[in-house]
């Protein structure tokens, strides 16, 4: 029914609306639901190209009863400052982790990463970061490894010997600098293949196109990171209290 949990059916229709590529806003009408309902479901499990309705409703499931489970904690085990709704953020949350997966982020690592720019201090050591994700040290360790390799996080030491684990506003434009490195160095070793291919032939012109296109490529997400570095530190404006 509108405005309920979206049923099986319901997201068998959807992946058939997919398939026949289908606007949102016809699939919701279709179902008598709001589109912004179908935009969610859809990102939240796959996007356009990958959604699935059996994988989608069993990853619904999974969710509600994360959530049962923090509920039966209490309240308390889960703070929400600034008056925010705790069911809001929770799905937001999975909204984010879903779209950090969809860009090639393993799915431990991309809940890690998801907690961590959620939080208002925008850094956890490895305990609170179990506690909030409901999994093992031994979890946490490896994606915090991951992300740090990624140049997505970095450590800083806290009190005593605790680690916490920041998502600063730089880490952004490192990433952006880490991936146009890896993409030089992919572009460096698709040239060397032209010697050994023999200029000329056939692999050999498609390894010099693939250099010169990841050159480009490369060349180009390091400018726009430095030229946009400043947007990372920009402060929000605050509001004046004159009416002018």
């Amino acid at each position: 029914m509108p405005g309920g949990r979206l049923t099986q059916t319901e997201r068998q229709q959807i992946a058939l609306g997919l398939a026949d590529s289908l606007p949102y806003a016809e699939i919701a009408r279709r179902l008598d639901r709001p589109t912004s309902t179908i935009t969610r479901e859809v990102m939240r499990n796959g996007g356009p190209a990958g959604y699935r309705a059996d994988l989608a409703h069993r990853a619904t499931e999974r969710r509600a009863h994360r959530r049962r489970a923090a509920s039966s904690r209490g309240p308390e085990s889960v703070p929400q400052p600034h008056g925010r709704d705790a069911e809001a953020v929770a799905e937001y949350e999975e909204t984010l982790t879903t779209v950090f997966i969809q860009s090639g982020t393993p799915q431990m690592m991309a809940r890690v990463l998801a907690c961590l720019c959620l939080s208002d201090t925008g850094s956890l050591t490895a305990s609170e970061l179990v506690q909030r994700l409901q999994v093992s040290p031994a979890s946490v360790s490896k994606a915090v490894a991951f992300l740090d390799s990624q140049g997505l996080v970095r450590r800083e030491r806290g009190e005593g010997r605790r680690e916490r684990y920041v998502v600063d506003d730089d880490v952004w434009y490192r990433s952006m600098m880490a991936s146009a490195r890896g993409t030089a160095q992919v572009a460096e070793t698709a040239r060397q293949g032209v010697g050994v291919l023999g200029p000329g032939t056939p692999a050999a012109v498609r390894l010099e196109n693939i250099a010169r296109f990841l050159d480009f490529v490369s060349e180009s997400i390091a400018r726009a990171a430095d030229q946009a570095r400043d947007v990372l530190h920009t402060k929000p404006e605050t509001t004046s209290d004159s009416t002018a």
